[in-house]
């Protein structure tokens, strides 16, 4: 009886050799690693928010695309991603010292009518899509990473890891200098009400405020590290 072709189920045998960012945002438009590459539009790969400057590098890690980064092919464009830019305005954090990026690279969905409606990642889904995370952040070398939300915190750190717990918290890591964990700007639009809505975003610009002073306490030590960009 033949045997059936192996299926995919990671994105390891995808990640060049000696990679650089522009290799891996190539290899990643054609990852099929798992389902999600079927319904999304595009694969969505991280992105620096400008040109690098001298001082720490900063990245921040969501959970997945939304209806508008799959149809843009960028990160944090939609909603989000404009309540994010506020957050980061109102931190004092230089967006030209940022890399965003998710966790799973193709939007996740449920149809709603005309709508298309954020499901989350399943665990198979996200070992599947983390080969692509974590040569980001090798490549990338950041010195302070942030991931916004469940999902990123847990694939990086640990799925006992909770972000209510924990969040605004500096951690040791293999991954940077520095991990914080906080919530996904998502979260803060889904608030009941505009005072709940109100309090949960000053609690995240708290968060980026402890994280915008662990940038300025590197950058008054050590020099930071250089991307391989």
């Amino acid at each position: 009886m033949p045997k059936r072709p192996s299926v995919q189920t990671t994105a390891a045998p995808l990640i060049p050799e000696s990679p650089t960012y522009d290799k891996l945002r190539k290899a990643a438009a054609g990852c099929q690693a798992c389902p999600l590459w079927r319904t999304g539009t595009q694969t969505v790969f991280g992105e620096p928010e400008g040109q690098p400057r001298p001082g720490p590098r900063v990245m921040l890690v969501g959970e997945q695309p939304g209806d508008q980064e799959d149809r843009a092919g960028r990160p944090f464009v939609g909603p989000s991603g404009r309540l994010l830019d506020e957050a980061l305005e109102a931190a004092g954090i230089d967006r030209a010292q940022v890399y965003v990026t998710n966790t799973v690279k193709h939007f996740k969905w449920t149809g709603q009518g005309p709508r298309r409606i954020h499901a989350k990642p399943t665990t198979t889904e996200i070992r599947a899509c983390l080969p692509w995370l974590e040569a980001e952040i090798r490549v990338f070398r950041p010195d302070v990473l942030v991931c916004l939300g469940a999902t990123a915190a847990q694939a990086l750190l640990g799925k006992a890891f909770r972000v209510t717990q924990s969040r605004g918290q500096p951690m040791a890591s293999e991954w940077a200098r520095v991990v914080v964990a906080t919530v996904h700007p998502s979260s803060i639009l889904r608030a009941p009400d505009p005072r709940a809505k109100e309090a949960a975003l000053e609690a995240f610009v708290d968060d980026l405020r402890q994280v915008a002073r662990i940038i300025h306490g590197l950058s008054e030590g050590e020099g930071a590290h250089a991307p391989m960009l």
